[in-house]
């Protein structure tokens, strides 16, 4: 009796490189496919970019904006995930070489890295200034800002203390809203020893403008809600170079220096340099460029999504919606190969909308389908958008209830820290009692002259 032998043919293997909100999007659109799923990142967690600044502020725990990728795994069995660094890329043996001498063969390859900060050459800025893409990132702006009010708050401020903020984009704007309210808000409380008239918040933008993508009138609302909140604007400004404390810029041919402690960089992103070793085509900005499936141009089988892509016909905005859409487009030109079916119809991006937020009760909102919202209506949406889009109900929840104690519970004040330096006198000092509330601002000076 002859024996039949079974041959076990392997299903075709789907790299997905980044755990952005594309990757996310493209390995769970692939759920059902008859493919294996291999996603790539050089961290285990997926960080929620749009919400990084208010961990950068002391509102956020890192945790609350940062999700396990390997938790992916709890409904869909047909992924697995791998944490590297991906050094090279060999498309003729379809083979990535990732860092630690880790080789990964793939038959389909979708590349979704994200991009980082672009300092447009800008003498410094690299060096000494704090770009928000990275949980890390976000923390060491924290754990600056709070470095240095206990410095001052134990020797005093012989000079202004100043945080600038480059860029007048939304991250830049909600950045510097966020700073402003803690200052205005918390630091009267928390830091009685502080004058908050000598805590300064600068915006730095080169256009006569914030939020350039926005319509006129959101553009304006903007523009008075932070200069409602005390940020100081610098309209039609140029980062001339960026030094350990501070920046010089120039406006109408003038330059000046602004000493800050720390600058903030939310001014423009680019590329990351390895995509150079990926032997992909590069275009505007360094990014991949691609076709109308969102195929890397001449080539068969790799793919490029999100902030990293580009199509020189049709660029589209870097923000979630095109990562997320082309995420899933892209699932579903490799599962209908796979499944010998015709292809979709081309990517196209459906425009939902933007917003960004000021601060408590203060944003502004272009919907599809709606009026341009301000104020308290747009700012309800802003919240319950991201708090919607958070991946994980405990990060929904957790975002929630600090985002709740933050902006409906005021007399809380309860940042939320981290490790700093000891902070060592400058002079030998006793304190004695209750010392003096040299600074609860301007409200503070009128009460007590109203009170004589």
């Amino acid at each position: 009796m002859s024996e039949s032998v079974a041959t076990v043919q392997k299903r075709p293997h789907v790299v997905v490189v980044g755990g952005g909100f594309g990757g996310i999007a493209a390995v769970r659109k692939l759920k059902r496919a008859d493919v294996d799923v291999t996603l790539i990142d050089r961290h285990n967690y997926n960080t929620f970019n749009p919400l990084l600044y208010q961990v950068a502020t002391a509102s956020l725990n890192p945790g609350d904006i940062t999700w396990f990728l390997r938790a992916i795994r709890a409904k869909q069995s047909n992924v697995r995930f791998l944490k590297g660094t991906v050094m090279s890329m060999d498309h003729e043996a379809k083979t990535l070489h990732l860092d630690g001498g880790l080789d990964v063969k793939y038959d389909q390859l979708v590349i979704a890295v994200g991009v980082t900060a672009n300092f447009f050459g800008v003498p410094g800025a690299e060096e000494y200034s704090m770009p928000l893409y990275r949980r890390s990132q976000a923390l060491a702006v924290r754990d600056r800002m709070f470095a240095g009010l206990e410095d001052a708050a134990i020797n005093g401020q012989d000079r202004d203390l100043r945080i600038i903020v480059v860029g007048g984009g939304a991250t830049g704007v909600e950045t510097a809203g966020a700073f402003a309210e803690l200052r205005n808000n918390d630091m009267p409380t928390t830091y009685p020893e502080l004058d908050t008239d000598r805590v300064h918040i600068t915006l730095i933008e080169m256009l006569p403008h914030v939020l350039g993508p926005f319509h006129p009138k959101l553009r304006d609302y903007a523009r008075k809600s932070l200069e409602k909140r005390g940020v100081d604007l610098r309209l039609e400004t140029a980062v001339k170079e960026v030094r350990p404390d501070g920046v010089l810029v120039e406006h109408d041919g003038q330059q000046e220096f602004l000493e800050a402690g720390i600058v903030v960089w939310a001014s423009g992103i680019t590329a990351h340099s390895a995509v150079k070793e990926w032997n992909v085509p590069q275009g505007r900005g360094g990014r991949i460029e691609t076709d109308e499936h969102l195929r890397v141009k001449g080539m068969d089988g790799v793919y490029a999504i999100g902030d990293v892509s580009v199509s020189p016909e049709e660029p589209l905005p870097q923000l979630a919606q095109p990562a997320i859409q082309g995420g899933k487009h892209v699932a579903k030109v490799i599962a209908a190969g796979v499944a010998g079916k015709s292809l979709p119809k081309p990517f196209k991006y459906k425009d939902k909308g933007t917003m960004a937020t000021i601060g408590r009760s203060s944003a502004v909102a272009e919907i599809k389908f709606m009026p341009r919202l301000t104020g308290f209506p747009a700012w309800i949406i802003w919240v319950a958008l991201h708090i919607a889009t958070l991946l994980g109900n405990r990060n929904r929840f957790a975002t929630l209830t600090n985002l709740t104690a933050k902006y409906l519970v005021w007399g809380s004040h309860n940042a939320i820290v981290g490790e700093t330096p000891p902070v060592v006198a400058k002079t030998p000092s006793t304190l004695e009692s209750h010392a003096p509330r040299l600074g609860a601002g301007k409200k503070a000076a009128k009460k007590a002259t109203a009170d004589k």
